[in-house]
């Protein structure tokens, strides 16, 4: 019987890999992840209570406009994010994913400091800007930190390990929410409410700038850039391996060749990444591919009713001020534990491509239903100003699905996007694609974040038909363009990708491939821990497509001399 703790391994693989060690190191990288939960769960509560809206006077004008001051409040932060992600670059190329990541850390602080400088006489302009500072900080920590966890993972918990950073995230989440809710019940109406949610924000980068002072640089890093002998002493710290440990010399081995297979193909230094994808077709194909992803996963609805929880609850009848942010809270409720689930129970067993083509069909169904709920009983008309209303039958169960969508997505498409991008690209080009992935993923939540308000006040239930019809087209794209890469080595990953295997059949020729090689290996071919070189083109011989995956291969054993030549 199959356990949902079994792991996927492409060669045998020590136990004392899989250590505490390396679960450490991944877990204070992903509570980068902290800073930008918080700001997703807290933001879209504090600008709606109303004392924030009596600070700035946004109740003593036009909704339309207000909508408009809301939404940059808001959005500004997706902008610093997506300038973050590429002005990060040189740093985390140049000089290494751990000083990127402090860098993240106190770039976030500057500008989360700033915006408790905002007031009625300053103005919104303390906020706005620093808002904009602490989007750079979170934009470059969301580039480096799936790079980090996956170049420092074994393959096998690779998927879960990147995972730590969604949970990171929903706990930021989960106490965004909330704050806003025990502010409201346990403070009088002032400015201290919405001064203590901004600086709150200061406690999870606090932690994070302190923790990624003990971090372990990437040895893939290392040994790419000229560290080789300190690149081997922090793989043998993480694997907890003796340095002649012939599990480790063959993981050395392989960077080692991928390394010296980057400087024959594209040579060294900033600019080689840029060459190399401005002369690949193949790699500009899969940059679209990845950044997709994101147009998807934040086409589905999910920033917008982070940011704007309160008002999508609202659309559904929940009225006051004190019932929205409940209702929110118990969303960020559901959203924490489900990640922990996906991480700890899916995204190694299930998969990445499944879980993905179940979260769409699942989606699509919820947001359809609670379109139709709003449609037909338009709640928002029958509202009680005074906020006594009562919610009937209907609407308890269009919440309901509500939380119901709410888990379907998040064992989806929340966090799966990340670990398929910070895994399918190689060492060579890994530091600049992830710029494209995680500037791809704020551009899209800038787009949501910045006309969700209109949306909500124009389209109606129309929003939630949007949602659900997006998740409809990604299913056909998932299922015939994106592969399955769970418990692939990184440097076996490009296997995945070639021209004549279908994506549905890609893992299973990829794990056939690399498992013959080992059988070859123990029959006396080669050493089973023996370097592989790595992946190219010319490797997989040209073949039709087939029902049987096998087949894309002419035999078993060929495919093992192509991969031991």
């Amino acid at each position: 019987m199959p356990s949902f703790f079994q792991r996927t391994e492409d060669v045998p693989t020590p136990p004392q890999v899989y250590n505490r060690r390396i679960y450490l190191a991944s877990s204070i990288a992903a509570f980068s992840a902290a800073m930008i939960g918080y700001d997703c769960g807290f933001i879209g509560g504090s600008i709606s209570l109303e004392s924030f809206k009596t600070e700035f006077a946004l109740d003593a004008i036009p909704p339309s406009q207000a909508d408009l001051i809301t939404a940059n409040i808001v959005s500004l932060f997706d902008i610093g994010c997506v300038l973050g992600c590429f002005l990060c670059y040189p740093i985390g190329q140049l000089w290494g994913r751990r000083t990127g990541l402090i860098v993240a850390a106190y770039v976030f602080l500057v500008g989360a400091a700033m915006t408790m400088f905002a007031s009625r006489e300053r103005g919104l302009q303390p906020l706005y800007l620093g808002r904009l500072i602490s989007g750079l900080g979170v934009g470059a920590a969301s580039n480096l930190t799936p790079i980090y966890i996956a170049e420092v993972a074994p393959s096998a918990i690779r998927g879960q390990l990147i995972g730590l950073y969604e949970i990171a995230w929903r706990l930021g989440d989960l106490t965004g929410f909330w704050i806003n809710f025990f502010i409201v019940s346990t403070i009088p109406t002032s400015n201290k409410q919405w001064l203590i949610a901004f600086g709150v924000q200061l406690i999870p980068g606090a932690i994070f700038a302190f923790g990624s002072v003990f971090l372990q640089e990437s040895p893939r890093w290392l040994m790419g850039n000229g560290q080789a002998k300190k690149g081997i002493e922090t793989l043998v710290y993480l694997r907890n391996l003796d340095v002649d440990d012939a599990y480790l010399r063959a993981e050395v081995d392989r960077i080692e060749a991928a390394h010296e297979e980057t400087q024959r193909k594209i040579g060294t230094g900033f600019w080689a990444p840029f060459r190399e994808i401005a002369s690949s077709r193949r790699l500009i194909l899969r940059i679209m591919l990845s950044t997709s992803l994101f147009m998807w996963q934040n086409g589905a609805g999910i920033n917008a009713i982070n940011y704007y929880s309160p008002r999508i609850f609202q659309s559904l009848g929940v009225e006051g001020e004190r019932a929205p942010l409940l209702t929110t809270g118990i969303f960020g409720v559901v959203k924490t534990i489900c990640t922990v689930v996906w991480t700890i129970a899916l995204i190694e067993y299930t998969g990445r491509r499944t879980l993905l083509l179940f979260g769409s069909v699942t989606s699509a169904i919820c947001m359809y239903y609670i379109g139709f709920y709003v449609k037909i009983a338009n709640p928002m008309a029958h509202q009680d100003p005074s906020g006594g209303g009562h919610i009937d039958g209907a609407g308890k169960s269009a919440i309901a699905m509500f939380y119901v969508w709410t888990m379907f997505y998040t064992v989806s498409w929340s966090g799966t996007p990340w670990v398929i991008n910070s895994e399918i690209f190689d060492n060579s080009v890994r530091t600049l694609v992830q710029c494209f992935n995680s500037g791809s993923n704020w551009f899209w939540a800038y787009v949501m974040t910045r006309f969700t308000p209109m949306l909500i006040s124009n389209l109606g239930y129309g929003i939630y038909f949007l949602f659900a019809t997006v998740m409809v087209f990604s299913f056909p794209y998932v299922y015939y363009i994106i592969p399955e890469t769970k418990g692939i080595s990184l440097e076996y990953i490009e296997m995945l990708f070639d021209k004549n295997v279908r994506a549905r059949d890609a893992h299973a020729v990829t794990l056939a491939a690399i498992r013959e090689r080992t059988l070859a290996a123990e029959v006396g071919v080669a050493s089973a821990y023996t370097s592989m070189p790595p992946y190219t083109d010319e490797d997989v011989p040209a073949g039709p497509y087939s029902d049987n995956p096998l087949e894309a291969l002419p035999s078993a054993s060929s495919a093992s001399s192509a991969l031991l030549k």
